[in-house]
């Protein structure tokens, strides 16, 4: 079964690998088409209404139209208030011309409804996106409907019920047939209606991949009325005599992710540099020269705090740091806290059962230390490694690589956004911070990775669409508020391979 939300992402990924939305549009409609072939036999000499509403099920109902008067049936559209979909809209250009078979009737009023005889009734009105009460004119529109005579089909869901729960909490269609598309929805399964599933042509890429739709979906607008922490607060443990930058760079990507709040525990003295950086980071100084056991209790009022804690950038592996790890991953988990564990600290932890609130993000290298083996080098053999590996350590695994391969053992996706120039060190680092945020956010940990992982190679794209292998991370941190903002723009400026050739 598939959700109104993941359709959408599926059909908005489709676009983005070159399968058009309009061309899923023809291909639904002609399902129908076919559907009420198979259902009534010839349709020539036969009449066709279809209530046609807003949005891409009301393009649909066109597009079937189309197809019925292509084959001889005479038909009468309610068209019912504007639409305004683009894939709609080029549709109901093509049926304005055809003013020989089809009459088009602009409902102004709810007067002119009243219930029709035909041989087939088409619900073109409300779609997947619905819930609650239908409004005027389609609470009016659907009681006509109703009361009308014919073979009544109703594409994808019946108007008026909600696709993924099955409520309907007012007027709703009451089909003979449901034709609905690539999947059966939820709502659909808590009805006793007659549904076909149809096929409309989505690429297994739109899924497999992650694509623009996974974020336009998942990562929601702040709210007008939104206050200080809606946009999630974030702990970096990090850092080391030796390494400011990996902490100051998770947090960065971090702020740009949208995090309204981010703090940055470092051992004293790299605090201080860090705070240095920017004015913006908020920077927590811990006793000693490198994290250490004994810093968990100074941590500990700061992960109540927040709603997501990051381990690992620029930790080092010193012998007291690699205790203070292991200490600290065991607190988080017994505190039922969401973390992403990176880096230094994954090397410390390495073989330890996490929790599905947790997300790991190895390269290669990092890899091999934690479970133990390396990973393969053959791409198909790569995923199912990954994802027995999410299995034993219950977990989120992000395996970073030309591809990246997340997956929590039952689900995973793929991202292939990125390039060549980010082997740059602290392009891991911004990966980080941007995962921790989207989690901080609501995001569950695996879609979090996922979009993560797209976001950062996206944003390494429009750098180097630019300047080539020559960009800093700094320069990637820069670009991330494009990406969040207009994803489908971004990913035009993609620059990956092919993965499994």
């Amino acid at each position: 079964m598939i959700t109104s939300l993941e359709m959408r992402a599926l059909e908005v990924n489709s676009e983005a690998f070159g399968v058009s939305t309009l061309l899923l549009m023809e291909n639904a409609g002609r399902s129908v088409k076919d559907e009420v072939v198979r259902a009534l036999g010839d349709v020539k000499g036969k009449t066709v209404y279809a209530f046609v509403g807003h949005g891409g099920k009301g393009g649909d109902a066109l597009v079937a139209v189309r197809h019925l008067v292509g084959e001889g049936a005479r038909a009468v559209v309610f068209l019912l208030g504007e639409n305004k979909h683009k894939d709609a809209v080029f549709n109901l250009s093509a049926i304005r011309e055809l003013d020989y078979s089809v009459k088009l009737v602009e409902v102004k009023d709810v007067e002119q409804l009243t219930p029709v005889e035909g041989d087939v009734l088409i619900d073109g009105m409300l779609g997947t996106g619905f819930s609650g009460k239908p409004r005027e004119p389609f609470r009016t529109a659907i009681n006509v409907f109703n009361r009308s005579k014919g073979f009544k089909v109703s594409i994808d869901v019946p108007s008026g019920i909600d696709s993924d729960t099955g409520e309907a909490p007012g007027e709703f269609v009451v089909p003979d047939l449901v034709v609905t598309f690539h999947d059966l929805k939820p709502g659909l399964a808590k009805r006793g209606f007659n549904v076909v599933v149809k096929g409309i042509g989505i690429p297994p890429e739109a899924y497999i991949y992650v694509g623009p739709g996974d974020l336009l979906t998942r990562v929601k607008k702040r709210d007008m009325k939104s206050k200080k922490g809606a946009g999630g607060r974030v702990l970096i443990i990090g850092g080391s005599k030796t390494y400011s930058g990996a902490p100051s760079l998770s947090a960065l990507a971090s702020l740009k992710t949208g995090a309204d709040l981010v703090y940055v525990a470092s051992p004293e003295n790299t605090a201080n540099i860090v705070a240095s950086y920017s004015p913006d980071l908020i920077a927590i100084k811990l006793k000693g020269e490198n994290i250490n056991p004994k810093n968990l209790e100074e941590l500990k009022p700061w992960i109540e705090k927040v709603n997501v804690v990051v381990i690992g950038p620029g930790m080092g592996l010193e012998e007291e740091t690699v205790e203070a790890s292991k200490a600290i991953v065991e607190y988080l988990k017994e505190k039922g806290k969401k973390a992403v564990v990176d880096a230094d600290a994954l090397k410390a932890i390495k073989g330890a059962r996490l929790t599905k609130d947790f997300v790991i993000t190895p390269h290669a290298g990092e890899f091999k230390i934690f479970f133990g083996e390396e990973p393969s080098q053959d791409p198909r053999e790569r995923i199912t490694q990954a994802e027995a590996r999410a299995r034993d350590c219950n977990c989120v695994v992000l395996l970073k690589g030309y591809f990246d391969v997340i997956t929590d053992g039952e689900r995973t996706k793929l991202n292939k956004t990125g390039n060549p120039g980010m082997t740059v060190g602290g392009t891991g680092d911004t990966l980080t911070g941007i995962v921790a945020t989207l989690m901080a956010q609501g995001i569950e940990p695996f879609y979090a990775a996922a979009i993560g992982a797209f976001v950062n190679g996206l944003a390494g794209s429009l750098v180097y669409s630019t300047v080539g292998n020559h960009f800093t991370p700094t320069e990637l941190v820069a670009e991330i508020p494009k990406v969040l903002q207009n994803p489908v723009e971004a990913f035009k400026k993609k620059a990956y391979i092919r993965v499994l050739d």
